[in-house]
């Protein structure tokens, strides 16, 4: 009986002193740390282009998103996204989500998605482009209010990968969109309320990047999908 009441103390010390380790641990802020997003630039979309000569890294069919502060150059969803709406009626088209990219280490490289619905009267699409929806990894996305209107809708997300560069050169000489379109980057930090984490105001653009020229892209839709 003795032994037993003996390992019971014992126990119920152990217990006592990892409860006390685990409150200190907590109060250090253990149980505060939390991953959140820590936006580092804002900037407007003034136009879309392409790089007047080939930029070193990058695809023939770079995209650049034109920003008033900095351009930022598509080397990955440029040509579906080209394809897409030279494809597609741009009266139709919609943006469903902001231009957010996402900066993992603040380098001068991002990561984001592109989201367009399509919606028209059903009887308006043909089987050429529902072909076309299908090599394209298009899905239907049609609202129960939009099949009571006979209106039949496809959405397509388009993964975008690209780097950070300065201000395009010949930023005054291109036709800008009607008004500018707001674009975001931002990155993810861990944050406890006894340290918080600060990420610098100032983004980091993509090593030995420079400015260049740009191109304005032809595609009336493009005015009109992002006006």
């Amino acid at each position: 009986m003795k032994k037993w009441f003996q390992s019971a103390v014992l126990l119920m010390a152990v217990s006592t002193l990892s409860a006390c380790a685990t409150k200190e641990l907590l109060s250090q802020g253990g149980s505060t740390t939390k991953i959140v997003e820590q936006g580092i630039a804002q900037d407007h979309v003034i136009a879309f282009g392409r790089p007047a000569q080939v930029l070193q890294g990058m695809p023939a069919d770079a995209i650049v998103i034109v920003g008033k502060q900095n351009s930022y150059v598509l080397s990955e969803g440029g040509g579906q996204f080209s394809n897409l709406i030279s494809k597609l009626d741009p009266r139709y088209i919609r943006v469903t989500n902001g231009l957010r990219l996402f900066s993992a280490n603040n380098d001068g490289r991002f990561v984001s998605q592109l989201s367009l619905r399509y919606s028209r009267i059903k009887s308006d699409f043909s089987k050429a482009d529902i072909d076309f929806f299908l090599q394209n990894n298009v899905r239907e996305c049609t609202h129960d209010s939009e099949t009571r209107m006979n209106v039949q809708s496809f959405c397509f997300d388009i993964p975008l990968a690209g780097a950070i560069y300065p201000a395009v050169s010949n930023q005054g000489s291109l036709r800008p969109l009607s008004k500018p379109y707001p674009i975001e980057v931002y990155t993810k930090v861990e944050q406890t309320q006894q340290h918080p984490n600060k990420v610098g105001k100032k983004i980091a653009l993509f090593p030995f990047a420079v400015a260049f020229d740009v191109i304005t892209l032809p595609f009336q839709a493009i005015g009109e999908i992002f006006d």
